[in-house]
């Protein structure tokens, strides 16, 4: 495995959400600016949009990671397509409440009151509600009444909703959302992160997983990894997790550029058909200067070479696929809890 080899202590580029690899991206930065204004409101709803692997889950890790838990009781639910009545379901059972059997009223009853104990005890409630985007209007009004709730004239919950782009698109222009739109108190758009960014966020996991400079890496490698990613972080993972298992299995000291484009081309060939593929060169027999006396036997030859570089590619790419299932297969299972 690489991480023998370069003596890393884990894979840096593992794609589930880790707060210790937090990296304060200027679009993170800024995230966490507005967290912390609405947090500190302690009241309505706080959005946090952004495009599929901008690094929302990572956020929330890091928030949940970071927060005081003597003041504030968070609670992480993922959202899927459910109704008003099952999301307050997940939330009641957020919360620890059994739901099972229990009427819609006698829920809400039981949520209030669990709540009241919460700020008795000087907590408030967080709930963090991720895939928003997949949330009906009928589950987003009861989120809505939950913050209704109050004690002696403060909010008894504050609300996190994050979701993909469209979501901040249809808060904005749906009317049947107006009310919970008046209440959002905070939002920002995750962006992808810029070029001068990608070596340092790099470098900050790499550091974290245990590297000790090794392998190397050439200025041209960050801007390959750039351009093939455009600066996300799931697809900027994804490639630089394969990056090093190349550099291992090639026994690379240095990364530059020509690696970072081998490794895209490769992953771009692994893609469904219909997806862009990989054009290998074929190389000539000859040089200009000293033509070939047989062109058909040049041609039958470059023909045979190609062959032999498209095997290569592949005999790679099943190699590059069995070490990833070695790999995942030996990492210690962990658990989903929130």
């Amino acid at each position: 495995m690489y991480t023998d080899h370069y003596g890393l202590a884990e894979r840096p580029f593992q794609l589930t959400p880790d707060a210790r690899y937090w990296y304060e991206s200027r679009t993170h930065k800024k995230a966490m600016a507005y967290l912390g204004y609405g947090l500190a409101q302690g009241e309505g709803f706080i959005l946090v949009t952004g495009e599929i692997g901008a690094g929302k889950s990572t956020l929330v890790a890091h928030l949940m990671a970071t927060i005081d838990r003597e003041r504030l009781n968070a609670i992480s639910l993922v959202s899927t397509q459910v109704e008003g009545d099952d999301m307050l379901r997940l939330a009641a059972q957020g919360l620890g409440l059994e739901t099972g059997g229990v009427a819609k009223a006698q829920m809400l009853d039981r949520i209030e009151h669990r709540l009241r104990e919460e700020a008795a005890k000087g907590k408030r409630t967080l709930l963090i509600v991720d895939e928003a985007q997949n949330l009906p209007v009928s589950a987003l009004e009861e989120l809505r009444m939950l913050s209704n709730f109050t004690s002696q004239g403060r909010a008894l919950i504050q609300i996190f909703l994050l979701g993909q782009p469209e979501f901040r698109d249809r808060v904005a222009d749906d009317d049947s959302l107006e009310q919970l739109r008046q209440r959002i108190i905070a939002s920002h758009h995750l962006e992808a992160m810029e070029a001068q960014e990608i070596e340092p966020y790099v470098v900050h996991r790499l550091a974290v997983a245990g590297w000790q400079g090794r392998p190397a890496f050439e200025p041209d490698a960050f801007a390959s990894i750039y351009r093939h990613s455009g600066g996300v972080p799931r697809k900027l993972n994804q490639l630089a997790a394969r990056i090093l298992l190349y550099a291992g299995i090639e026994q690379l000291e240095t990364i530059g550029g020509g690696d970072v484009e081998a490794v895209a081309a490769d992953m771009a060939a692994d893609r469904p058909a219909g997806a862009s593929r990989r054009v290998l060169p074929l190389r000539p027999f000859a040089s200009a200067a000293e033509p070939a006396a047989d062109p058909s036997l040049a041609g039958r030859i470059a023909a045979i070479e190609a062959r032999l570089d498209e095997q290569e590619a592949a005999v790679r790419r099943v190699l590059t696929v069995l070490l990833d299932w070695v790999e995942n297969e030996s990492q210690p299972r962990r658990s989903n809890a929130a």
